[in-house]
């Protein structure tokens, strides 16, 4: 007999509150050790006493009385099948051999052994409660065995309490040539995007004409995307790829063209490199950009992996660059060698035998990288000071090599976060791709100590295939992801996704809910919850925050500045809704006829409101803001910066 105890606070008795309006903050598990860092991913805490749900493990004596019994027959566990994935390769590390079970009648099975189909993962909903059963651990760090188990909790009816709608994610529109921008849109909004970072190389150069409107190219189809992401609360970034441009300008400009070590066209693998040291060609590629930039309503720039190749160094001179006549004759000058000398095996100056040459030839290298950086961001600064700037570089703080093989040089770049207003997001390479989610923070701290101001850090977390044989899959999914959410979060102020369409769809649903710096506790007063950062609450009614009426909520969630805030239930919502922000939201209160609130933002921010705003002020000022309508919601478009709002909306009186 499964006796489920719900953790139903005094304090809500009154308050006509019943399970349904309330997060669950706690599961039952016989080792918290175990579980802890997998649960606390997604806002969580493991406890032995009494919650909604529980985790039982094999032959656990709960789990005999539910009916999940062991018979004489065995399995060994290596491949397994995830019911809600079934193409989905999950390979267990550590095989296993285990006694097939036998499942209760009405228990749903979500991992089953992929030969023989043994139940490996299911549970039971009892009431408002249920329990989970698993035939073996789920591993060290969580989700070695069962990468979807925090999804089969959800199933069960477990209400993840906690919500981070503040994550960028890369867009590539070759992915989506054919999809409805609207929808996709409001799936973006609903998986927690704050920003899109659109290639920009798709359009750059590229203009309006037959067949491009769902090609990869074609300013309507741009302008579409754009204006849909503002509609449903989503700020939209320029994602740069220098030194590709586009593949217009690779086509009319040959004379341009990047040069490997082998003296052919640097056209490798997907980019098309462009000899940017060469102030003609720098100028051409600026004048495409900068079009391009000033078309359409951009929020912000991503000025990314503006470096060199290859991720191998010198061994690989087919993908080395750059080699260019310019950077040639330039080196010359300097030097007195044409540093093609590098790779004749020939040459006293070979680089495998002539560790000094090659290494003025690297320093050379990275400090070209710098320049062009510098040049990249006045021009940026100082063309469209409105637009929020990133600029994403891989990580050589951890990996020290990408510096030499790349020129890229975080100690030189750093230092100029603040003159020109960036932030740096820093990209773990490929080669630290089968690391555990540790690596953010020994990546943060090798950082930290380059800058007096962490907000300017961001990192990107790759979720991809990976080359390394990784297990339980070869892409980030399910636990793994959650737990390099969580621990990039905790590292780093800002998190970036590479990329949308990557991304499991399974895992959208609960991305949101992968959180770091924010917990929970019941008190007499009510809910008590502290966040190092804006986050939401899970809260489906009317709700107050410190003794207040409360006006920040899209009916599922309840969203709070950073700080330490006292949840508890209310009587009515206020008529005018605050339902999302794309910034640090500082404060907010009821107001006659509306709603203020207060905010910071690098970018332009987008607030959605429940009703069709009469007026807008900023700062004691009416703003001629332009309003978009959504499907059940109008967006309203604010400047950057730290701002007061004051919104009215027309007949509203309180």
């Amino acid at each position: 007999m499964l006796v489920v105890v719900l953790s139903f606070p005094a304090w809500a008795g009154d308050l006509d509150l019943d399970a349904a309006s309330l997060p669950d903050l706690k599961v039952q598990v016989a080792d918290p050790a175990v579980w802890r860092g997998l649960l606390k991913s997604v806002g969580l805490e493991p406890t032995t006493g009494a919650a909604r749900f529980r985790i039982l493990i094999a032959d656990d004596p709960a789990a005999a009385e539910l009916g999940f019994l062991a018979t004489d027959r065995r399995v060994q566990v290596a491949s397994v099948v995830e019911e809600r994935e079934p193409g989905l390769r999950i390979v267990w590390e550590d095989p296993r051999d285990l006694p097939i079970y036998e499942v209760p009648p009405g228990a749903t099975v979500f991992t089953r052994e992929k030969r023989t189909g043994a139940p490996l993962l299911a549970g039971l909903r009892r009431g408002s409660g249920g329990a989970l059963w698993a035939a073996a651990e789920p591993g060290v760090e969580g989700y070695e065995r069962y990468p979807y188990l925090l999804h089969a909790l959800v199933d069960l009816g477990l209400r993840l309490p906690f919500r981070d709608d503040r994550r960028h994610v890369f867009f590539d529109s070759s992915y989506r040539q054919r999809v409805d921008l609207d929808y996709m849109a409001a799936r973006w909004r609903a998986g927690g995007v704050q920003a899109l970072h659109i290639a920009a190389w798709h359009f750059t150069g590229v203009q309006s004409g037959p067949g491009l409107g769902l090609g990869l190219g074609g300013e309507d189809y741009l302008d579409h995307l754009i204006s849909a992401c503002h509609r449903e609360g989503i700020l939209a970034y320029a994602w740069l790829e220098l030194p590709h441009v586009s593949e217009v300008f690779w086509t009319g400009h040959p004379e341009c063209r990047e040069q490997t070590a082998t003296l052919q066209d640097a056209r490798l693998d997907w980019r098309k490199l462009i000899n940017l040291a060469d102030p003609a060609c720098f100028a051409s590629a600026a004048e495409s950009i900068q079009d391009l930039l000033g078309r359409h309503d951009w929020d912000g720039v991503n000025l990314a992996e503006l470096y060199f190749e290859s991720l191998h160094g010198p061994s690989n001179p087919a993908r080395f660059t750059p080699m260019n006549a310019w950077v040639r004759d330039d080196y010359r000058q300097r030097r007195g060698v044409d540093p093609l000398q590098l790779f004749a095996e020939d040459s006293p100056l070979f680089w495998s035998r002539n560790r000094e040459a090659w290494m003025d030839f690297a320093e050379y290298r990275s400090a070209l990288t710098l320049r062009l950086q510098k040049e990249w961001l006045q021009l940026l600064r100082t063309q469209h000071p409105g637009l929020d700037l990133m600029v994403t570089q891989i990580d050589d703080r951890l990996d020290p090599r990408m510096k030499e093989y790349l020129g890229a040089d975080a100690a030189s770049l750093l230092p100029l976060a603040e003159p020109y207003g960036f932030r740096l997001v820093i990209e773990d390479p490929a080669t630290l791709w089968d690391r555990g989610p540790g690596r953010y923070t020994d990546i943060a701290a090798r950082y930290r100590s380059l800058t007096s101001d962490p907000d300017r850090l961001a990192i990107d977390i790759n979720i991809v295939e990976r080359y390394q044989q990784t297990y339980p899959t070869r892409k980030q999914v399910g636990g793994e992801l959650f737990r390099l959410l969580h621990a990039a979060g905790e590292a780093f102020s800002q998190v970036l996704l590479y990329f949308e369409h990557s991304i499991s769809r399974p895992d959208w649903g609960l991305l949101p809910n992968a959180v770091a710096g924010v917990s929970a506790r019941e008190t007499e007063e009510g809910l008590l919850v502290e966040t190092a950062r804006p986050a939401g609450l899970s809260w489906s009614s009317p709700v107050a925050v410190n003794g207040q009426l409360w006006p920040v909520s899209d009916g599922s969630t309840v969203w709070l500045p950073a700080g330490r805030h006292t949840i508890s239930a209310a009587a009515e919502n206020p008529p005018l809704m605050l339902l999302r922000l794309t910034a640090d939201l500082m404060g907010a209160s009821v107001a006659s006829s509306g709603l203020r609130f207060s905010y910071r933002s690098p970018s332009r921010t987008i607030a959605l409101v429940s009703l069709k705003p009469q007026s807008v002020t900023v700062n004691g000022r009416a703003l001629q803001a332009p309003i978009l309508k959504g499907r059940n919601h109008w967006a309203v478009l604010l400047p950057q910066g730290r701002n007061d709002v004051l919104i009215h909306a027309g007949g509203l009186v309180r």
